[in-house]
């Protein structure tokens, strides 16, 4: 029953879509007030103009009748996301005989799937998200959700709290709070669902991005070492996005190079690098660059001659060369090869005095 009615709000939201594409021009009323003003406009319309005259206490009367009516079938956006909740809550809590469990256990898992993929589609609109985690629906997700047996609900649940807590310090501030992060780690370094550890990472990534609270729980709970490990996987999808964290939390937050290559970072990003190519070596060569950038020990590092880094880099640069997909990546080539292996010139003016 759950899943029908979420089928059916979802279908009337596409339905509602439709229409609106079908009559672009036509702007369909979004509240109680727009629906008077529409009948309103009507009325005027087939009657031609009419005096302005106060309406009488029987004529509201009947409106508000007419209205209410129009009313009682629709449902919020928060009795919607209620509903949801109702079906996560549910799953798995009903007593059935031997017989007929495995489709009982179908049925239960399609329903939780989709009541997640609606939450997140409806937790697109920000205020959504934030009545989400009022309700009480994220610390749901969290508990029971993350932890499913079911891969397909781990990945949904995963992706609905990304979806919340993006651009929403409230929402992130909350999901930290409440230990989504440790979790979320977890799951991105050792899930044995591929998809899982996509979507688990990219929300990692949307609690700690412009976020310190989200930042310092990804340190306390290791996370450089899960993004190492995640650039190390079989994983194409997991091997970017981990590169791709690793670049942006290293251009954003510097004060941390440190503790980044006191864990061996740059030995392992060349590893990498040695691997056969691919498009995510790009982002892996921006986070060598920005080791190095004022940084003595970066530098100290790459220079290393049994990493053998100054040849690779140069191998590569001719690989990429006249390969207009891959200029962004070599120019990240050239620029390391310059900080740390071309002697710059001394100044001829300097040399003159």
């Amino acid at each position: 029953m759950a899943a029908a009615l979420t089928s059916m709000m979802l279908r009337d939201t596409k339905a509602q879509n439709v229409m609106a594409e079908d009559q672009p021009n036509r702007r369909h009323p979004q509240n109680l007030q727009g629906v008077l003003r529409l009948a309103v406009e009507a009325g005027s319309a087939a009657d031609g103009p009419a005096p302005l005259e106060p309406m009488s206490d029987e004529r509201k009367e009947w409106l508000r009748g007419a209205l209410a009516e129009v009313a009682k079938g629709q449902v919020s956006e928060v009795e919607q996301m209620k509903e949801c909740m109702r079906v996560l809550l549910r799953e798995g809590g009903g007593e059935r005989g031997r017989e007929g469990e495995e489709d009982g256990e179908d049925e239960e898992e399609g329903e939780t799937e989709e009541a997640l993929e609606f939450l997140s589609e409806l937790c697109e609109n920000l205020d959504n998200a934030r009545d989400l985690m009022t309700l009480g629906g994220l610390d749901i997700c969290m508990t029971k959700c993350l932890n499913h047996p079911h891969g397909s609900v781990r990945w949904r649940a995963a992706q609905l709290i990304a979806c919340c807590a993006q651009n929403m310090p409230e929402v992130q501030c909350h999901l930290v709070g409440q230990g989504a992060l440790p979790k979320l780690l977890q799951l991105t370094d050792s899930d044995p669902h591929p998809t899982v550890r996509v979507k688990a990472l990219y929300a990692v990534s949307c609690l700690v991005r412009e976020q310190e609270v989200g930042l310092r729980a990804f340190l306390s709970h290791d996370g450089f070492s899960v993004l190492m490990r995640g650039m190390q996987s079989d994983n194409e999808k997991l091997r970017t996005k981990s590169a791709f964290l690793l670049l942006n939390l290293l251009t954003a937050h510097p004060e941390h190079k440190d503790t980044v290559i006191s864990m061996g970072m740059v030995q392992q990003l060349v590893a990498i690098l040695r691997t056969p190519h691919s498009h995510f070596h790009e982002h892996v060569l921006g986070a060598l660059c920005c080791l190095v950038e004022e940084n003595a020990l970066g530098l100290r590092d790459c220079r290393s001659p049994t990493l053998g880094l100054d040849d690779l880099l140069n191998q590569r640069a001719n690989e990429l060369k006249g390969r207009e997909e891959c200029q962004e990546e070599l120019d990240y080539c050239k620029r390391l090869r310059s900080s740390c292996f071309q002697v710059r010139q001394p100044d001829e003016s300097a040399m003159d005095r």
